[in-house]
């Protein structure tokens, strides 16, 4: 059983925002460090790490001469992230991958590497899924928000896939009702990603909670 639980030369995508898993990330795919690693992981079925940035662009960029890492700026990134799988292929033209991804489990990276093109790999550990939490009563304004957001663009006719999260809508469980929220809210990348690193949903949920009582959106 303990093999099940890491994983050895996982690729990294080191992205400016943060997965949850359960979450939904759409990708535009068209550096070259990616493209090569994004068609192998959507033929083997094959997952990726999505890991937030610290230092560093989205897109690879050139540093000084002297800089480490083949003459590329400094990337730096959380030793925590999500596995993505993905869900939706296309090539609309050569050069250019588009994808959509779910987020599947949080892991925390032993070892990483970064190879000679720029593109990162590691050793992680699964982190545990959370455990289901029933949403206790003086949170139950969060989960009645989300369900009422979920009606409006419902009633609005957005296309299924475009919506922000996949059915089915567990409104009753404090870390997925947690985790659409801090998807959805406008906090600092930062905080998301304390969010998500929170192994306890229900202290997640109260956090939560509380942003959305101090900005009085959706409460």
């Amino acid at each position: 059983m303990p093999e099940a639980l890491t994983l050895t030369s996982l690729p990294l995508f080191p992205l400016g925002t943060v997965l949850y898993p359960g979450g939904l990330l759409p990708l535009q795919i068209f550096e070259v460090r990616y493209l090569d690693m994004i068609g192998k992981c959507y033929k083997a079925g094959a997952p990726f790490g999505v890991v937030t940035l610290t230092e560093g662009a989205e897109v690879q960029q050139r540093g000084d001469s002297g800089a480490s890492g083949g003459g590329f700026a400094r990337e730096a990134f959380s030793s925590i992230g999500t596995l993505a799988r993905i869900t939706e292929f296309s090539v609309p033209q050569p050069g250019l991958m588009v994808i959509r991804c779910l987020g599947i489990q949080r892991f925390e990276i032993t070892r990483r590497e970064k190879l000679k093109h720029g593109l990162w790999i590691a050793d992680v550990t699964r982190l545990e899924d959370d455990q289901s939490v029933k949403i206790p009563d003086d949170l139950q304004s969060t989960a009645t928000a989300l369900a009422k957001l979920i009606q409006s663009l419902k009633a609005r006719d957005v296309p299924a896939g475009q919506m922000p999260m996949l059915p089915p809508y567990q409104l009753d469980d404090c870390g997925w009702v947690a985790n659409r929220w801090c998807e959805l809210l406008p906090i600092p990348t930062a905080l998301k990603q304390r969010l998500m690193m929170l192994d306890n949903p229900l202290l997640r949920l109260e956090l939560v909670g509380d942003i959305l009582e101090r900005t009085g959106i959706g409460l």
